[in-house]
C-alpha cells in the first residue's frame, strides 16, 4: 500500500502498488464510501503498474493527484520503471482519472521514468511539486577528452579482441594501478592473455566488477525536481545541477517530496542524503546533521510551527525546531533492524548483530534497552563493521576474533582487542566466472576446529587458516544464475553438524539443498522430494541425532506466503514437513534447542514460535514479545538464553530454561514447580515511615507448569513445612507460569517467623518491612504450590546472603 487518505469518516481512498515479486490486478487506486465495507477500484493501468503516492488538493477536495509506477521486480531481476509511469488527476473525488504527464507536458517520462513523488502548497493548491526518479542514462560530458577519459570496466565487455590490443598501454596500466590488479596480471601478461585467446576482454570487467559496486556505479541521471504552476497541466524542470548521488541507482528507494506550507518556494526532497532548497528546487542544501543517518524516506512538517520537522531515515527518527540546523534523536522504542544474532561464550556473553544499512555491533546480554547512558556518557553496544551488517561468527577460544561483513559477501577477520579488520576474499584467477554472492552471503565457523572458515557464493568456499587461502570445495550448488541485475542463483544457507567433521549442507535461493558427507569432496543434491524453486531461508544439522537435518523455505520472492518447514531423518533422503499449524506467514528462521531435542524455536515475518513436540504442534511466544518479523535465532547454551533477532523492534532475550525442561516427565503430571535455585539478597531502597532507607531485598522468580487453570495459592514456609510464612495469591492457565515477587513474612506470620529463628538459634533480627511485614534473613525454605483440588507441589528456596562464595 503505497498511500491512505481518509477523505471524510467514510470516504477513503487508497493507492495500491500491488504484488511486490508478480504481475497483479489489485494494482492502481481503490476507493471506499462506506467506511471499507466496499470498495470500488477507480484507477487500474495494467498488471504491472501500480499507484505508489496519493494527495488530496488541501482547498477543493474534489481534486486528488495519483502516482503511477511501472516496476517488474523478480528474485533476479528489477526494471524500476516503464513509460506506465506518470500522474494521474481526478476531480470528482477519485471516480475518474485523466493522465497529466506526457511527451509535450515538460516533464521527462517514457521508458525510463522510475518511481514519483509528489508534494502540493497548501497555499495555493495549483502549485505542484514532483521528484522524478530518471532511469535514462547520464549524457557523456561535452568537455571529456576520450584520449585523458580514464577506460571503465563497462567498456571492457563490448570490446574485441583486436579493439583491446590497440588500446593505449598507458590508460590500461593506469585501469589496472586504479582497480588494484595483483602483480602477477600486470600490462604485459595480460596483454598476452588476451593475445592467446585465453580471456577475453570481458574478464576484466567481471573481475572488477561485484552487485555491490554495480549498485552505486551505474551512469543514470537519477534525480530531477519539477514545478507546475497549473494544478499538473505543464512542468519545468527545476534543478540547475545534477543532483548527483542524491538517488545513486536505486531512486525506488526513496521518491518524497515535501513543500513548505509556508512558502511555496521552500522544497525538502529525500534520498541518501536530505536536502532543502529555498528557491523553488533550483538549488538545494543539505540539512543533514550530525546525529542523522542517511538514507531518508519520511518527513512531517508542523503546519503551526515554522522549523519544527520529524524526519524518518534509515537510523531511526530524529526532530529537529530550528529547520534542520540541529536534530534531535528519537530511538524509544529501539527500532534496529536486524538481519543476523550470535552469542559468544565470554561472561558475560556478548551479544552480535547485522543491522540493515547500521553495520554490525557487540554488546553484553546483560544491557537492557534505557537512555541513562545519555547521561553515563558510555553505551553498552560498540560498532565492529560499517555497510549493512550482515552474519556474524565468533571464535569462543577467545571470544575476540570475528568474522563478519557487509552485504554481498564482503567479510573481514576483526580483531575486536586491536579493532584490525583484514578482508576475506576466496581465490579467484582472471578469466574465471564472476562469483555470484547473495547480499545476505552465509559464512560458518566449524565448532569442530575454530580455524576452519566456510563462505558461500555460488560454490561453497573453505579456509583451514581463519579465512586466508579460501578455497573452492564444490562446483555450483545452485541451478546456475538467470539473467539480471540482482545476484541470483546463491548460497543462501550453510551449515557444518555439530555431531560430525565434515557433514556439510548447503541451502540456495533458487531452491536446492545438497549434502556433502566426506568434507565437500563429493556432494548430493537432497530438494527433489521437496516443494520447488522456493528460496531456503536456513539449513541445520540437528546436534541430537546425525542423519537429521531441518530445512524452511520460503516463497516469499514468489508473492507465495505459506509456511515451509521440513525435517529429515536420514540426511535429507526423504523430508516430513513439520509446523503445520503455523499461519500461512513466511518463515526465515529455525533453531533446535542444544538441551531438548523435542524443543525447537522458529521465526517467521509476524512472530516467534516454539514446539515441544518437534513441530507436531507449535505455540506463539507473545508475552512481551510484539508481533514484528524474527529474522534470527541464537541460543546460549550456558546461560540457556534464546536471543532474537527481529527486523524491526531490535534484539529480545528470553531465559528458556524452564521450556528445555519439559519433557514427558513433566508434561505428564497434574502440577510441577521449578526449582528457583540460590536467591543472593540485593540491595533495594523503599520508604519506610516517611524517609528513604536502604534495605535488602529479595527478588524471586517462582514457576510452574500445571494442566489445570484457576486460583492459585503460593506459600512460603520453613524448611521442614511446618512453618508457613507468607502466602501469595495468583491464577494459573494450563501450561507454564511465572511469578516474580519481593518474599517477605506477613505481618499476620511476623512472630510466629521470629518463633522460629529462636528455635532454630538464629540470632538476626530480621528487617521490617512496610505494613509490618518482615524480611527475609538468609537460610532454607520452602514455596509451596496449590492449586484447586489441593493438587500440591512443593519445591527448594536457598536465601544466601549477598556476597556469599556461591554468589562470588
Amino acid at each position: 500500500i503505497g498511500k491512505v487518505v481518509i477523505a471524510s469518516s467514510n470516504t477513503v481512498l487508497v493507492a495500491s502498488v500491488g504484488h511486490l515479486y508478480s504481475p497483479n490486478k489489485e494494482r492502481g487506486v481503490f476507493k471506499t464510501t462506506n467506511g471499507g465495507e466496499t470498495w470500488k477500484q477507480t484507477l487500474f493501468i495494467d498488471a504491472n503498474t501500480g499507484v505508489i503516492d496519493l494527495i488530496e488538493d488541501p482547498v477543493n477536495k474534489q481534486v486528488f493527484y495519483a502516482v503511477s509506477w511501472y516496476r517488474e521486480r523478480r528474485a533476479w531481476n528489477f526494471v524500476e520503471g516503464g513509460k506506465t509511469s506518470g500522474i494521474y488527476k481526478s476531480s470528482d473525488g477519485g471516480e475518474t482519472w485523466k493522465l497529466l504527464t506526457n511527451p509535450e507536458c515538460g516533464m521527462a517520462c517514457g521508458e525510463n521514468t522510475g518511481r514519483i513523488g509528489l508534494g502540493i502548497f497548501p497555499g495555493n493548491s495549483q502549485i505542484l511539486y514532483a521528484i522524478v526518479d530518471n532511469q535514462s542514462r547520464e549524457p557523456e560530458k561535452a568537455d571529456q577528452d576520450p584520449k585523458t577519459k580514464p577506460l571503465k570496466p563497462a567498456e571492457f565487455r563490448v570490446m574485441t579482441r583486436d579493439q583491446f590490443l590497440a588500446l593505449d598501454q598507458k590508460k590500461l596500466k593506469e585501469f589496472l594501478e586504479d582497480y588494484e590488479f595483483p602483480e602477477k596480471y600486470d600490462l604485459k601478461t595480460v596483454n598476452e592473455m588476451v593475445r592467446s585467446g585465453k580471456i577475453q576482454p570481458v574478464a576484466l570487467a567481471d573481475y572488477v566488477s561485484d552487485a555491490n559496486s554495480d549498485l552505486f556505479s551505474k551512469p543514470i541521471i537519477g534525480a530531477e525536481v519539477y514545478r507546475s504552476d497549473d494544478g499538473g497541466t505543464s512542468w519545468r524542470k527545476m534543478n540547475d545541477a545534477p543532483l548527483e548521488g542524491f538517488f545513486y541507482t536505486y531512486g525506488y528507494y526513496f521518491g518524497k517530496i515535501w513543500v513548505s506550507p509556508f512558502s511555496a518556494d521552500e522544497v525538502y526532497i529525500a534520498g541518501v542524503s536530505l536536502l532543502k532548497s529555498k528557491n523553488g528546487g533550483k538549488k538545494f542544501e543539505s540539512i543533514e546533521g550530525e546525529n542523522q543517518h542517511g538514507d531518508h524516506h519520511a518527513m512531517w512538517i508542523n503546519p503551526s510551527r515554522r522549523g519544527h520537522l520529524i524526519n524518518g531515515n534509515d537510523g531511526g527518527v530524529n526532530v529537529s525546531w530550528d529547520d534542520g540546523k540541529h536534530w534531535l534523536k528519537a530511538n524509544t522504542p529501539a527500532v534496529g533492524q536486524f538481519y543476523s544474532v550470535n552469542a559468544d561464550m565470554a561472561r558475560p556473553y556478548n551479544v552480535y548483530g547485522g543491522l540493515q544499512d547500521n553495520g554490525v555491533w557487540v554488546g553484553p546480554h546483560t544491557n537492557r534497552a534505557n537512555v541513562e547512558w545519555h547521561s553515563l556518557g558510555q553505551y553498552a553496544f560498540r560498532p565492529i563493521l560499517g555497510g549493512d551488517g550482515m552474519q556474524v561468527q565468533v571464535d569462543t577460544r577467545d571470544n575476540n576474533t570475528v568474522y563478519t561483513g557487509y552485504q554481498f559477501g564482503h567479510y573481514f577477520r576483526v580483531n575486536r582487542a586491536t579493532e584490525d579488520a583484514t578482508p576475506i576474499e576466496p581465490e579467484r584467477e582472471l578469466g574465471d566466472k564472476p562469483l555470484r554472492f547473495n547480499w545476505q552471503a552465509p559464512i560458518w565457523l566449524s565448532v569442530h576446529n575454530q580455524d576452519i572458515f566456510y563462505l558461500g557464493a555460488h560454490k561453497l568456499f573453505r579456509s583451514l587458516n581463519k579465512g586466508d587461502d579460501l578455497k573452492a570445495i564444490s562446483g555450483d550448488l545452485t541451478r546456475g544464475g538467470r539473467v539480471g541485475d540482482v545476484p541470483y542463483g546463491t548460497l543462501s544457507s550453510i551449515h557444518e553438524s555439530p555431531m560430525k567433521f565434515g557433514l556439510l549442507y548447503t541451502g540456495s535461493d533458487d531452491g536446492l539443498v545438497h549434502v556433502s558427507k566426506d568434507g565437500g569432496n563429493n556432494w548430493d543434491r537432497i530438494s527433489d522430494k521437496l516443494p520447488q524453486h522456493l528460496r531456503v531461508n536456513r539449513v541445520i544439522a540437528s546436534a541430537h541425532e546425525e542423519g537429521r537435518v531441518y530445512v524452511v523455505l520460503s516463497g516469499f520472492q514468489w508473492d507465495h506466503f505459506k509456511s515451509y518447514v521440513y525435517v529429515s531423518e536420514n540426511y535429507g533422503g526423504s523430508w516430513t514437513q513439520i509446523f503445520k499449524d503455523l499461519p500461512p506467514d513466511p518463515v526465515n528462521v529455525i533453531r533446535e534447542d542444544p538441551v531438548n531435542p523435542n524443543l525447537l524455536f522458529t521465526g517467521t515475518d509476524h512472530g516467534l514460535y516454539f514446539t515441544l513436540d518437534r513441530g507436531k504442534t507449535s505455540m506463539q511466544l507473545t508475552n512481551g514479545f510484539p508481533a514484528v518479523a524474527v529474522h534470527d535465532l541464537v541460543i546460549q547454551p550456558r546461560e540457556h538464553d534464546l536471543v532474537v533477532g527481529t527486523h524491526g523492534r531490535s534484539i529480545y532475550i528470553a531465559d528458556i530454561s524452564a521450556l528445555e525442561m519439559l519433557h514427558d516427565s513433566i508434561l505428564n503430571q497434574e502440577l510441577y514447580v521449578y526449582s528457583p535455585g540460590s536467591i543472593t539478597q540485593k540491595v533495594a531502597f523503599e520508604k519506610i515511615g516517611g524517609d528513604w532507607k536502604q534495605i535488602a531485598a529479595t527478588d524471586v522468580n517462582l514457576t510452574w507448569y500445571t494442566k489445570k487453570s484457576g486460583p492459585t495459592l503460593v506459600l512460603l514456609k520453613s524448611a521442614d513445612g511446618k512453618q508457613t510464612f507468607a502466602e501469595l495469591r495468583d491464577t494459573s492457565e494450563a501450561g507454564l507460569n511465572f511469578l516474580r515477587t519481593r518474599l517477605f513474612v506477613d505481618s499476620a506470620y511476623a512472630d510466629k517467623y521470629r518463633e522460629w529463628l529462636t528455635s532454630i538459634e538464629v540470632k538476626d533480627e530480621p528487617k521490617k518491612f512496610t505494613k509490618g511485614r518482615l524480611l527475609l534473613l538468609p537460610g532454607e525454605y520452602l514455596v509451596e504450590v496449590i492449586l484447586p483440588g489441593e493438587t500440591r507441589r512443593t519445591t527448594k528456596l536457598n536465601v544466601r546472603k549477598r556476597g556469599s562464595k556461591v554468589e562470588q
